[in-house]
């Protein structure tokens, strides 16, 4: 079984990174996938519901501003990226899928970048996976919606920084509020603001 594994929020300003892992099974309909980049919000929300119904199994992981500043964006990205692998292995869906197999199943990973997070299986970074593998793609739609949702709740405790326009990238808006206001609690304190 191929593990689609990928991040969102290696390049904000704030709020913590996001990653996925998802499993397809052979009878997934993988024409409406795609890098999330390449998806508009509503294509994403639609495919986010279609993931996490028809998929074998996911999982959702997440490393803090706190762990960013603490370990660097890429260490805890590899982080997020094997607390969902493990949340994946947690899955219901998983364990009962497992136990109703005739033979034992392996899962090789597939991890969407240049480095592999520490996890149980074999695993391998393909740089534009995320463009190529059906479980990679999900994988990135997954994380994606999951860390928007995430700023956009962020926007209601600090509606100051207009985290549900930006998400906590650099734009110019998002840099003037850190200037104005100083930074907010969830800010990854070791990223440079620039004017």
């Amino acid at each position: 079984m191929i593990c689609g594994i990928d991040e969102a929020g290696r390049g904000p300003l704030a709020g913590p990174v996001c990653a996925a892992a998802v499993i397809l099974p052979e009878n997934f309909d993988r024409s409406f996938l795609a890098d999330s980049k390449k998806l508009s919000p509503a294509r994403r929300e639609t495919a986010r519901e279609k993931i996490f119904f028809g998929s074998f199994a996911w999982g959702i992981g997440w490393a803090s501003p706190e762990e960013i500043d603490t370990i660097n964006i890429l260490q805890a990205s590899l982080l997020a990226m094997k607390r969902a692998y493990e949340q994946m292995l947690l899955s219901d869906v998983l364990k009962a899928g497992a136990a109703d197999c005739k033979q034992p199943f392996t899962i090789e990973a597939i991890i969407d970048g240049l480095y592999v997070p520490d996890i149980s299986c074999p695993c391998r970074a393909l740089v534009k996976a995320d463009d190529q593998i059906p479980e990679v793609m999900a994988a990135s739609i997954l994380a994606k919606t999951a860390r928007d949702d995430e700023m956009i709740r962020y926007a209601g405790l600090y509606p100051e920084y207009g985290y549900s326009k930006h998400k906590g990238y650099p734009t110019r808006a998002h840099r003037e509020a850190i200037l104005k206001y100083g930074p907010s609690p969830i800010q990854r304190l070791t990223f440079t603001v620039k004017h």
